[in-house]
């Protein structure tokens, strides 16, 4: 969901539970974190895991400086207890000129943090983030437009692009977006540009296109593409949610969706919790199989809705009014820098296995983008394609 900020401030975006006793021994204080506890299981699982946000940014700022500005220590230990391995850093954009600036800023950002981030080119990387206990931030754009032709593709490759959405919300070259009226499917020009994604080991994202332009991408791609961040139609009727017809289509091309906590995606009424996002989790995983689910928070460590209300109201009114904004953003309990844990808390109550978890934290984001990021003209490393640790 994330927008650009340069854009929000010119405007330019005007469319644009846990209630079940753990069977552990004893419960545990996360390190730099204050307060709440965890099992046992639960630590031990995201201390042992890949965990991927497959959708995260490090700040919330809607200001033309807020990336200039340094993580604070207090900032930095929060991440240190998120326990987060790797981000895909991304945000909706609009011009060439706003991709460049965002690709520039963000890793300009994560350069001045070297303790805390590191920039990814491999998938390898993130097993060597989790090593040295860092968190690898995966560049992304939530928008394909900057792409002027086929051959900008390789070139935004080389400077450090991992992942592109095609479409934000509204239709561009490529193709219709999740909140247009009408939806015409992948352009000729389209699919240019994913063939061209193919070519230069870049995962495709479809998470905000509309429903025929989704299809259409699966099927276009030769390897296997991503939902990094969404929800499931079936159990709430929102356009930035996906039918069943698309789950299936991507999981059988061996793609992997991520489950957001945007509230207005989790749940049209109130209550909404943890418990909600993982019904989705359950949803996918029942319908296409647990190798084929993952997380896509779509927030920052903290979410939205602690945001100055200058800038919270200003967010909000970037969007067409199917999104649907409640009094809140985030989902309760999945509003802070351990809302990790009490994901994981919420699968185990669930009877989740430690295995199945950990798929669902990172294991199979980790497969889909060894694969995707494996070159025609490369051998894929060994392991890539396995679906299980």
């Amino acid at each position: 969901m994330i927008p650009n900020r340069r854009q929000l401030i010119k405007g330019a975006l005007a469319t644009a539970a846990i209630g079940f006793p753990m069977i552990n021994f004893g419960r545990y204080a996360v390190a730099g974190a204050t307060g709440q506890t965890y099992s046992a299981r639960a630590v031990a699982l995201i201390e042992r895991s890949l965990v991927i946000d497959m959708l995260a940014i490090p700040r919330i700022d809607l200001t033309p400086a807020g990336y200039t500005v340094p993580l604070s220590d207090a900032e930095i230990a929060a991440f240190r207890a998120s326990g987060l391995s790797a981000m895909h850093n991304s945000v909706g954009v609009g011009s060439r000129d706003d991709a460049l600036t965002f690709l520039t800023s963000q890793e300009g950002f994560a350069a001045r943090h070297p303790q805390l981030f590191t920039l990814v080119d491999e998938v390898e990387d993130l097993d060597r983030a989790k090593a040295e206990h860092k968190i690898a931030m995966i560049m992304g754009l939530q928008n394909a437009s900057p792409f002027n032709a086929h051959e900008d593709v390789e070139s935004f490759h080389g400077l450090g692009l991992r992942c592109a959405q095609l479409t934000y919300n509204s239709q561009n070259m490529i193709g219709s977006g999740s909140t247009d009226r009408v939806d015409g499917g992948v352009s000729s020009f389209g699919q240019a540009i994913v063939q061209a994604m193919n070519a230069a080991g870049m995962l495709i994202d479809v998470s905000h296109c509309g429903d025929r332009t989704t299809l259409d991408a699966i099927a276009l791609s030769a390897g296997p593409i991503a939902i990094t961040h969404s929800n499931c139609r079936a159990l709430n009727q929102h356009p930035r949610n996906k039918t069943d017809e698309a789950i299936r289509a991507c999981a059988a091309k061996g793609g992997v969706m991520g489950i957001t906590g945007v509230r207005n995606f989790v749940r049209g009424t109130d209550p909404t919790n943890v418990g909600h996002i993982v019904d989705h989790i359950d949803h996918v995983a029942g319908l296409v199989g647990i190798e084929h689910v993952g997380i896509g928070s779509d927030a920052d460590l903290n979410g939205y809705d602690d945001m100055p209300p200058d800038q919270y109201e200003q967010l909000k009114g970037a969007y067409d009014a199917s999104y649907a904004f409640r009094g809140k953003i985030d989902t309760d309990g999945f509003d802070h820098p351990r809302k990790i844990f009490d994901l994981t808390e919420e699968l185990i109550r669930r009877n989740h296995s430690d295995a199945d978890i950990a798929l669902i934290l990172g294991g199979n984001f980790r497969r889909l983008l060894g694969v995707a990021w494996t070159r025609p003209d490369r051998p894929q490393q060994p392991g890539q394609g396995e679906t299980r640790g």
